[in-house]
């Protein structure tokens, strides 16, 4: 009896360690959960998105442009990501909504906004046809509103604000969704593809409220953008281009690297260095480069 109640216990224990064991390696869903907050800025070429994540939630602001879905859910998933708490399209151009409707098919996303600009494209349409077919809690964001993204986390929303700008070269670029994100000590902001226009209206709004450690360059360090007096009031550490190498637009402008450097900004770019992460548990933050 002392012999089968010894093999007994064995076999509990060894059960119990499988058990365990199995349970290490299960976790998509914790993957996903990250202590403090965690930026990546993804290489999705010529176009940006941008995942937040924080203890509790799961943001993507932009989806890349159609060639770059497969990359970008894939990219996602591989996270252990299955649901996106909040979807952003800063605006409705191509290399920034072109994933929008692969993202709605491949992930449960509990609500989304956008800048409340509108087009005729088919990747438009599509979109906002997935998100009121699957009845996802969807509005425009405007300048003053602040989203709670979760673990301490906020997003403070400084564009678009009314009357819309008009009469631009690009009156979509220049409506994007600016958002800062704010977590403890650690700001980052994020312009969409905002142009000068845009940018002189921030800077008069929010000119005491813009300094940020972090900016991700707006319209993929364009000419049009990042002007000295955005940068001044900016006044960031780092800056990460999302943009796509040898693309047709020749960005990052010269003259806009050459503003970066003459500030001191440390310069990351996606095509030179992949995906840039940022991490920060309120106090300090660490940027990596995929290569």
């Amino acid at each position: 009896m002392a012999i089968k109640l010894k093999i007994a216990i064995a076999l509990t224990i060894i059960l119990a360690l499988m058990t365990a064991f199995v349970g290490c390696g299960r976790p998509p869903a914790e993957v996903s959960k990250v202590p403090g907050v965690v930026v990546n800025v993804i290489d999705v070429g010529q176009g940006d998105a941008i995942l937040i994540r924080t203890s509790s939630q799961t943001t993507l602001i932009d989806t890349g442009d159609v060639p770059a879905r497969e990359k970008l859910i894939s990219y996602i998933s591989g996270l252990g990501i299955s649901v996106i708490d909040t979807l952003i399209i800063t605006h409705p151009h191509s290399d920034h909504i072109g994933g929008a409707s692969a993202v709605l098919s491949s992930f449960k996303v509990e609500r989304a906004y956008d800048s409340g600009q509108t087009t005729t494209s088919h990747l438009y349409r599509k979109y906002l046809a997935q998100i009121q077919e699957s009845n996802i809690p969807f509005r425009a964001l405007a300048a003053g509103e602040q989203l709670d993204i979760g673990g301490g986390a906020v997003l403070k929303i400084f564009a678009p604000s009314q009357p819309l700008i008009s009469g631009t070269d690009s009156d979509l670029n220049n409506n994007s969704v600016v958002a800062k994100l704010v977590y403890g000590n650690f700001s980052m902001l994020l312009p969409g593809d905002s142009e000068q226009e845009a940018e002189e209206r921030i800077v008069s709004q929010y000119a005491g409220d813009l300094h940020s450690l972090v900016l991700k360059s707006g319209h993929h360090g364009s000419h049009t953008s990042s002007k000295l007096p955005f940068l001044q009031a900016v006044n960031p550490e780092a800056v990460v281009i999302s943009v796509g190498a040898n693309n047709e637009y020749h960005h990052p402008h010269p003259s806009t690297l050459k503003r970066y450097n003459s500030l001191g900004i440390n310069i990351y770019r996606t095509d030179t260095d992949g995906t840039v992460t940022i991490t920060s548990d309120g106090k300090t933050y660490n940027i990596t480069k995929e290569r």
